[in-house]
């Protein structure tokens, strides 16, 4: 009789995963065929954070544990398809700059609601706050985060600032780690741990963006009961799965005075008697919150 293995995938690197046992060594594994044939619309049927079985002997993954949560974007080459980034995190950082390269907030709002909408906490990293001359816009930013349930962390590198703090929030967590290339990800995590040594990468000049480093998501184990998955650089990241009437319950502002409304299909745009709107115009609701809800509303 074949012998079952079960542990994590930490690598996914096309057709090889890299499982972690509960002996801390690591499998290279093949998919067994029938996964592909089962009709997933993703373009990876198994994602770093899988818990997964595999034959010892063959190394062939034969079973895929139910997931817990998991963030999942659009896929750049195939827009029909989507990718799921990771699973079975216990919350998702997304690291953002304003400043070489700059984050809007249409991108952290964009992860933040995929977030919501699997129902992982969101937290928010500002990095590179030494480049800043001023601080004064993104307390400003930081402060309708925070007013909405969001927890916020300014940090730089260079200036050694709050790297203790951003330790913290990681410790006795599986966090998945995200951002735009650029933003200083990588050289967060290498302030984790001086063995992990993840590559940093040059800013563009020409576009002010960073150049990729990160080509597919990897889970580092930090202590026993830490762990972090970075992934890749992510320029866009399209929704999957919405309908229009759900968006608004992925804004914390807007599901909390969403019964409020005079109808219960209100999309908050011009409807009479819309709570949220009136929010809105009388500055209750970010203006920029809420521009960002119209826009992803327009492209679901």
């Amino acid at each position: 009789m074949t012998k079952i293995e079960t542990g994590v995938v930490i690598k996914s690197t096309g057709s090889w995963y890299h499982v972690l046992n509960s002996d801390n060594t690591i499998a290279e594994c093949r998919l067994r065929g029938k996964f592909r044939t089962k009709g997933i619309k993703t373009t990876n049927p198994v994602a770093v954070g899988d818990i997964v079985d595999y034959e010892i002997d063959t190394h062939a993954i034969v079973n895929i544990h139910p997931r817990k949560n998991y963030i999942i974007r659009k896929s750049i080459k195939l827009s029909k398809q989507s990718h799921i980034i990771a699973s079975n995190m216990d919350q998702a950082v997304v690291i953002g700059s304003l400043k070489n390269p700059r984050t809007s907030t249409g991108f952290i709002d964009r992860f933040l609601v995929t977030a919501e909408a699997y129902h992982i906490p969101g937290i928010i990293v500002f990095n590179k706050i030494d480049l800043l001359e001023d601080e004064d816009d993104l307390n400003k930013i930081i402060l309708v985060y925070e007013n909405i349930g969001y927890k916020c962390l300014k940090t730089s590198v260079k200036d050694s600032i709050n790297l203790d703090e951003f330790k913290n929030i990681l410790s006795g967590k599986v966090s998945l780690l995200s951002g735009h290339s650029g933003v200083g990800k990588s050289a967060l995590i290498n302030t984790l741990d001086a063995n992990l040594e993840l590559k940093t990468g040059e800013i563009s000049d020409y576009h002010a963006k960073g150049m990729h480093t990160t080509t597919f998501a990897e889970m580092f184990k930090l202590d026993d009961n830490t762990s972090i998955i970075d992934s890749p650089g992510i320029k866009e990241l399209g929704l999957v799965g919405f309908e229009k009437y759900e968006l608004g319950h992925r804004f914390p502002e807007i599901r909390e005075l969403q019964n409020e409304c005079k109808y219960n299909n209100c999309l908050h745009l011009n409807e009479p008697g819309c709570a949220v709107k009136r929010a809105y115009e009388e500055g209750e609701i970010s203006s920029f919150r809420y521009i960002n809800y119209l826009n992803m509303l327009e492209s679901i």
